[in-house]
């Protein structure tokens, strides 16, 4: 069973046994909402270009664009058979219903005070609301608090209300301290609304805006791979977009005119076109120019000038194949291509069974922990114990466990050494193992048991913390990714590892030490009392796992006596580190196997 169809039948029988009608109800929702299509954020800066890679996503212009009344609520665009109902939620829970207008377009008056409206929801019959839900919020930095506090809750949720989105498209013009110091806060608020680098794409807008290059992508590529480079740790991908390209190739913006319109700028001679280009004003107001000036507004308004050239020099192919490459020289992709907003989609679409698992794990806790009397009191705790992350439920999201262990790095939680970071972000932007390990297909099981040791180390350095954890989390990726296949043949028989020498008064007085943590004195008492070198660091397995965990522990007791205040203490520890690097050595050299 999986762990959505776990946490319904969780849902079902919590419900059940729940006598507070209210608590009921909350559980309810997070059923429903299992069960409901994924819910993506659009979110980012005033003027960023969401409400264009909305109406890019939605392949309709129902988005405003312009600063106006909806740009400065929460509008939920969802399927819905009745095509253009708008239901207008009120923060005093009134509901009211209006139509889109002419051309699938917001209208302009709500018929309320916005600073009165929680959201609005718009029903559209379009396929691809099927499998997602497109929410467009107001800027995060706009000067208007009660505007930001709604987006801020559709992303991250409050305690009222946990209705809010399980993935996020974070679009920035530019990579700005704003954008890297709300992209910090989203790791911080992990636990309150489940984004991590897994649901969260960072799109680059407006990349034919940064210059006066004829060719904007070689740029844009680069500042993708920096942006990239600097919120690795925050986002699955940071992809560039010219989202007016997007919008305007996928909602079919060019009527007869405007493509009568290119043809005749088409016909011109090259240096009379450059001329009239050079200044985006002159197409519409010069005399030399053989638009219209309405006609010349919609195309600059549609196009802009990288656009305008791209539609000139294909306006011949006819409007289907202009509609395609505008699609293609926009970027925004049409598949599962990485570095394209279409691929990012597919990623969310991938894992949106887990996804909104993961959300509905943060909202059950969440309800756990309300207040409650009588018997609710114990349905709540039981409630909290079937979510603790040993438990089967939480257990079955190990796909997501690698972004754990990324966000854990983010936070300092996790350190790690360059290579190892590296490694990590390869694990979470791929689901192909040759792509997750960077090498060919055929070496995957020996690069994964390569880097199993590594992170084996790792886990037991930092064993009883938060960091120990995410890396034991890594590791049982990388062992999966190592596993050989089942073969009959004989199981190897490792010679024995004889016993480290080992100061024991070293060992005895670290034991006595307060400032030693729990884990390590029963380290300690095993590296005393062990009669071989697997007893000393508490296995039973043969010299390969002795291997590398006395090299992890010598590390680790080197490292503890950096901390410890005493000069003989220091001195102790790096006895004790020395005698696990001498058994690391030893259990090396005896690790070739013998089959018996």
């Amino acid at each position: 069973m999986n762990p959505g169809d776990r946490l319904r039948e969780l849902c079902g029988t919590t419900i059940a046994k729940l006598v507070d009608p209210g608590l009921r109800d909350r559980v309810r929702q997070v059923r429903a909402r299992l069960d409901a299509p994924l819910k993506i954020a659009v979110a980012g800066a005033v003027s960023s270009g969401k409400s264009t890679l909305v109406n890019a996503l939605l392949g309709l212009p129902v988005a405003p664009v312009d600063a106006g009344e909806c740009t400065r609520v929460v509008t939920q665009y969802e399927y819905g058979t009745d095509d253009g109902l708008v239901e207008i939620e009120c923060e005093d829970g009134r509901v009211l219903r209006t139509r889109l207008a002419p051309g699938h377009r917001l209208p302009d008056d709500l018929g309320v005070p916005v600073d009165l409206v929680r959201r609005v929801r718009v029903r559209l019959a379009s396929e691809a609301l099927r499998a997602i839900t497109v929410v467009d919020t107001p800027g995060m930095n706009t000067t208007t608090v009660e505007n930001e506090r709604a987006a801020r809750r559709m992303i991250f949720g409050t305690d009222e209300d946990d209705d809010h989105a399980q993935a996020l498209i974070y679009v920035l013009r530019y990579v700005q301290a704003f954008d890297d110091t709300t992209l910090a806060e989203f790791r911080g608020l992990t636990e309150a609304c489940g984004m991590t680098c897994v649901n969260t794409l960072a799109v680059l807008s407006q990349i034919d805006r940064r210059g006066d290059e004829e060719d904007p992508w070689p740029t844009a590529r680069r500042l993708a791979v920096k942006a990239y480079a600097d919120l690795r740790a925050s986002v699955f991908d940071v992809v560039p977009v010219i989202g007016l390209l997007a919008e305007t190739a996928g909602t079919g913006a060019l009527g007869p005119a405007e493509l009568d319109g290119l043809a005749a700028l088409a016909r011109l001679d090259e240096a009379d076109l450059e001329f009239l280009l050079l200044d985006l004003d002159d197409l519409a107001d010069s005399p030399d120019s053989p638009l219209a000036p309405d006609v010349a507004r919609r195309l600059i308004r549609h196009l802009h000038r990288y656009g305008l050239r791209t539609a000139i020099a294909h306006a011949a192919a006819g409007p289907d194949a202009l509609r395609q490459t505008l699609l293609d020289k926009s970027g925004f992709g049409v598949d599962a291509r990485t570095g394209t907003v279409a691929g990012g989609i597919v990623h969310f679409a991938r894992r949106a069974d887990q996804l909104k698992a993961l959300a509905a794990i943060t909202q059950l806790r969440r309800v756990s922990r309300a207040p409650a009397f009588g018997s609710d009191l114990a349905t709540l705790d039981a409630l909290a114990a079937e979510l603790d992350e040993t438990k089967p439920i939480a257990a079955g999201l190990h796909g997501l466990r690698i972004f754990a262990a990324v966000e854990a790095v983010a936070r300092g939680q996790l350190v790690l050494s360059e290579e190892m970071r590296d490694e990590l972000l390869r694990l979470a932007r791929s689901d192909d193992p040759a792509e997750q390990l960077g090498v060919p297909a055929g070496e995957v099981p020996e690069a994964a048991r390569r880097a199993t040791e590594r992170w084996r180390a790792r886990a037991m350095i930092e064993r009883g913390r938060v960091g120990g954890q995410r890396a034991r989390d890594v590791l049982g990726v990388l062992e999966d990714l190592a596993a050989p296949p089942i073969l009959q043949t004989p199981a190897p028989i490792f010679l024995p590892v004889a016993a480290a020498p080992v100061d024991g008064d070293a060992v005895r007085r670290l034991l006595a030490s307060p400032l030693v943590p729990a884990e390590d004195r029963q380290a300690l008492t095993c590296l005393l009392a062990g009669g071989d070198g697997a007893a000393q660091v508490g296995l039973s397995a043969g010299p390969p796992d002795v291997a590398a965990y006395a090299a992890a522990l010598s590390a680790r007791f080197r490292s503890l006596s950096h901390f410890l205040p005493f000069t003989a203490d220091r001195r102790a520890a790096e006895s004790v580190s020395d005698s696990y690097a001498h058994l690391a050595v030893t259990a090396v050299q005896k690790g070739s196997p013998h089959v018996g």
